[in-house]
């Protein structure tokens, strides 16, 4: 018994590999946008763990029975800093929403080993999505767990190009703009996800244009009392 516990615990299950995260800024940059708008829309949900390009091993004692989706959410788990996802560790948890960003070098791995590994896993949705628009037809394409087998997900074309895949998973729509960008709509709310950074634009934006609302009603009043005309009784 004590010669099975020490050779449990020398086993290493290592954080990283040592490789580049994305092949490129459009990998890399929707990599990081995703995992950090899904974070902020669950930031009130502490049973919902949200990170990306995170080892998941999801074998005791076989650290080769491991698989880094650039964005996964797991539903049922504490929401918590870790360096690895161990499904022995988490109630055997596995992910429930996997997002993969699609590329020349990953496109064989995204459609064959990293699927099945996914359907083994029992991973509710599974979604590509290709920011080039050169590897996927169409750039994003959604799958849904039935049976231990992947069926695609139906697709909707809004009247101004966009397309939309619909996650029961996220309660969100995954769409496709016309130019090919990837947005999180919220159907409840009417909105798309955003950052910190795009909210706080907005609201600087909203700030201006109040501030030149104002000095605006400030020039039109003083421009009636040159004229002899009481601003208030207009």
């Amino acid at each position: 018994m004590t010669v099975s516990i020490l050779a449990s615990t020398q086993i290493e299950y290592p954080d990283e590999d040592g490789l580049p995260m994305a092949e490129s800024d459009f990998q890399r940059d929707y990599l990081m946008a995703a995992v950090k708008l899904l974070e902020i829309h669950f930031q009130n949900r502490p049973d919902v763990y949200v990170s990306g390009n995170l080892f998941i091993y999801y074998e005791e004692g076989n650290p080769q029975s491991v698989v880094a989706p650039d964005t996964f959410v797991v539903i049922g788990v504490e929401k918590c800093q870790r360096r690895s996802y161990k499904t022995w560790e988490n109630g055997d948890k596995t992910p429930d929403f996997v997002l993969e960003i699609t590329s020349m070098s990953t496109r064989s791995q995204d459609q064959g080993a990293k699927k099945g590994i996914y359907a083994f896993l029992g991973v509710r949705e599974y979604f590509q999505y290709d920011p080039t628009g050169d590897y996927l037809d169409p750039q994003l394409q959604g799958l849904h767990l039935v049976e231990g087998n992947y069926f695609p997900m139906p697709q909707t074309s809004l009247p101004d190009g966009t397309s939309s895949v619909s996650s029961e998973v996220l309660g969100l729509d995954l769409r496709v703009l016309p130019d090919g960008k990837l947005r999180f709509y919220n159907p409840t709310t009417g909105e798309f996800l955003l950052t910190h950074e795009e909210t706080e634009q907005a609201r600087r934006e909203a700030e201006a244009a109040r501030q030149e609302a104002q000095e605006r009603a400030q020039r039109l009043a003083a421009k009636l009392q040159e004229l002899g005309i009481d601003p208030d009784a207009l």
